[in-house]
């Protein structure tokens, strides 16, 4: 798997496919296989003709695990992203984020628009600026010798899928603490990139798209029909919207 350091830090990434690059930003306490290449988007899109790329976020996956909350700080993960394009010569690349990584894809489409072609907002809503998504009992529950010692209903969501999925817990907590900087409504207004805001129909965690969309200058909204924040990642209706949205480009 080929990685490249970012200062001290190492960052685990997969490069695929050739023609424009789309760079795939992943969720938290999930990684660059569970959130786009087991749902089949890295070949997809491969099959879409385009160059995919996707990064193990720290503190995830394969890449390195750091364990104080500062290093999490939202726009510093962001800027893991801007580091792996310039490693890999990418001067500018469409950029879908899910959940957090879409946080992160936001951050970049205001702070680095020279860097985003377009910007695809999976799994947040108007969640990015209120909030509303996994807070201090996620952390909690990650923290917890067991999953029977965990009793917060969404904290057993995480806990049981970061088990699930052999994450570093321990990072995760202190990913989930560092990184809860919300986007300020001023900001969002601010984003010039094109911008698709995916949130499944079910989506407890995301808010609502449409809410987002009225702040977002000429974003376009794609509702995921019954889906909720965890199953709406690897559905077609999703896989197709996007795909015709980056064909919107020439």
């Amino acid at each position: 798997m080929p990685s490249f350091h970012h200062g001290d830090v190492e960052i685990a990434y997969v490069d695929e496919g050739a023609g424009e690059p789309i760079v795939l930003v992943h969720g938290f306490a999930s990684s660059k296989n569970v959130n786009w290449i087991y749902p089949t988007w890295v070949s997809e899109l491969v099959k879409a003709g385009r160059r995919v790329i996707a990064l193990d976020n720290r503190g995830h996956g394969e890449s390195a695990k750091l364990y104080d909350a500062a290093q999490y700080e939202i726009a510093i993960m962001a800027s893991d992203v801007i580091a792996l394009m310039d490693h890999l010569g990418i001067a500018r690349a469409d950029i879908m984020g899910y959940s957090l990584g879409s946080r992160m894809t936001a951050i970049l489409a205001r702070e680095n628009s020279d860097r985003v072609r377009s910007a695809i907002l999976g799994g947040i809503g108007i969640g990015l600026i209120e909030g509303g998504g996994p807070g201090e009992a996620v952390a909690l529950a990650l923290e917890a010798p067991s999953l029977d010692d965990v009793t917060d209903p969404v904290g057993r969501t995480f806990r049981a899928f970061a088990d699930q999925t052999r994450s570093d817990r321990r990072a995760l907590a202190a990913c989930l603490r560092g990184s809860r900087r919300l986007m300020t409504r001023e900001e969002a207004a601010g984003i010039r990139a094109p911008v698709l805001i995916a949130v499944g129909s079910k989506d407890e965690i995301a808010g609502s798209a449409s809410a987002l969309g009225r702040i977002i200058p000429g974003s376009q909204v794609l509702d995921i029909p019954n889906r909720d924040h965890m199953r709406a990642v690897g559905d077609k209706v999703y896989k197709t919207g996007v795909i015709d949205f980056l064909s919107q480009r020439k």
